[in-house]
């Protein structure tokens, strides 16, 4: 009898340095405060997603890891500057808390190379234009949300510094009751350094 491929929940990130993570620690206590009705992203799973690949067969996990050697063949280790809170959709019905990533052009291209290259494998493209972001909470209820939003605009322009873009990694997802718990399945460092 054949046995049944199993499938992990997947997507490719890049991973924030701890330096940064200490500051959203602070920012995401000082914004806890309020007590609006958000469900907070542990610090340790920010991350920037690059793609959601969703359930992946465990037998493809070698292919996707050839892709992305590939991809990172053409990318240098770079800086990224996280900068600014916002919501999406918009500061009256917000559904999510983020924080950008300003000067984004190189993780738009790895974005748009990635994308392509999951595409070979079979993974459908995204339909919406990726916008590089850190999510940090998700709205429930519009619960206590103004008196957030009032003290979010005081972060418009909050600069959290940079960050040192060396690698990128394949993660996995498991989702419980507690929330989602990622693992980094491999990570792929960037630029022609990881052929020697």
């Amino acid at each position: 009898m054949v046995p049944l491929n199993t499938y992990l929940r997947c997507f490719i990130a890049l991973d924030i340095s701890e330096p940064v993570k200490r500051d959203f620690r602070d920012i995401i206590d000082r914004l806890k405060r309020h007590h609006a009705d958000i469900k907070w992203v542990p610090v340790d799973n920010i991350h920037l997603t690059l793609k959601f690949l969703g359930n992946t067969p465990e037998n493809i996990l070698l292919n996707i890891r050839a892709c992305l050697f590939n991809v990172v063949l053409s990318y240098n280790p770079f800086y990224i500057k996280v900068y600014a809170i916002g919501m999406f959709p918009n500061r009256k019905y917000p559904k999510v808390i983020w924080i950008g990533v300003k000067d984004s052009e190189i993780v738009e291209n790895l974005y748009i190379d990635i994308e392509n290259a999951m595409l070979s494998l079979g993974f459908k493209k995204e339909q919406k234009r990726f916008k590089p972001h850190l999510t940090i909470g998700r709205v429930r209820s519009q619960k206590g949300i103004m008196d957030l939003v009032n003290e979010l605009d005081s972060y418009r322009e909050k600069d959290f510094g940079n960050i040192h873009v060396k690698t990128i990694k394949l993660m996995k997802s498991e989702l419980n009751p507690q929330g989602a718990k990622y693992s980094c399945l491999f990570e792929i460092p960037l630029g022609k350094n990881i052929l020697s």
